[in-house]
């Protein structure tokens, strides 16, 4: 049997947890899609999944040769591709992880602009807070805001986005809006721990920056979570501006110190140091800053 078909039983085996979903999502049965993850155990002489009478799991060798085989298999497919004489495009499955929030409000409208162009591609795409190893969990590209120190990805800037400073009407009504940075050490601040430096907002005016330390009652690991305190009137956020764009509340806050700027940062497009891109990872990359620079800051 093809060692093509043998990894791409074991990867579907291994995303999905059993023989009979890893079949159904190839098209053939169960029993073969067993047989052909044996034989490639064979041909390894290293056993690759732990098989009860639930679910199998991953040995450590499995785990290993899951991390690469996705890519490679997308590799291998790009390259078909692209040599093929009466290939009609890209295609395969692109990997993406993104925030939460941005993944929302950004990332799936400009996916869904790209995909209507590229009717062959599947996209699996991963909202996630929390940090993503793109190895270890086969992602082919990660959208990023801000600086990244990791030195074992390589990145590419698309864009800038900028941060808004917000209350409700009501709040403001009981406690009043500040006239200056420094005024926000005397208010109910909405913490999103998310950010850098969470308690220390800047503001830029004519050439020089106020940082200011805040406090207050609420911490969150959500923009959309602070947007929302902010809209129940329980203080002051400081926001992504496109967290503004995809909560369904934002109308009613009120924009204050608008004529300082606030911080922001780079949007990044991270992928894996040392490997070649397949075409159709590269084509999104290129759409994406394509489609940002036309929208702007973010």
């Amino acid at each position: 049997m093809d060692i093509v078909d043998q990894l791409k039983a074991f990867v579907a085996t291994a995303q999905t947890g059993s023989f009979t979903a890893a079949g159904d999502q190839m098209g053939i049965s169960n029993r073969l899609t067993s047989k052909y993850v044996a034989e490639l155990e064979a041909r390894l002489k290293v056993r690759l999944l732990q098989r009860t009478t639930r679910k199998v799991g991953l040995t450590p060798a499995g785990e290993d040769l899951l991390a690469r085989a996705p890519m490679l298999l997308d590799e291998l497919d790009d390259l078909l591709s692209e040599v093929a004489q009466d290939s009609r495009g890209l295609s395969g499955t692109i990997r993406i992880s993104a925030p939460v929030v941005f993944g929302e409000s950004y990332v799936t409208g400009m996916i869904a602009r790209f995909a209507a162009a590229n009717p062959a591609l599947v996209f699996d795409l991963r909202l996630s807070d929390r940090y993503i190893d793109l190895a270890s969990e086969g992602i082919d590209l990660a959208f990023r805001l801000g600086q990244s120190e990791t030195l074992t990805i390589k990145g590419r800037k698309l864009g800038t986005f900028r941060s808004a400073l917000v209350a409700s009407l009501d709040y403001i009504e009981r406690h009043g809006a500040p006239q200056r940075p420094q005024d926000l050490s005397h208010h109910a601040c909405i913490v999103d721990t998310n950010r850098k430096s969470p308690r220390k907002w800047a503001f830029a005016s004519n050439g020089s920056q106020t940082v200011v330390d805040v406090q207050g009652r609420f911490q969150v690991n959500s923009a959309r979570a602070a947007a929302q305190l902010a809209t129940d009137g329980m203080g002051i956020a400081y926001l992504p501006r496109f967290t503004l764009d995809a909560h369904p509340g934002a109308g009613s806050l009120v924009h204050l110190l608008e004529e300082y700027q606030c911080d922001g940062g780079p949007i990044n497009v991270v992928y894996l140091e040392g490997r070649a891109l397949p075409k159709k990872v590269r084509a999104l990359i290129d759409f994406a800053a394509d489609d940002i620079r036309r929208i702007g800051v973010l």
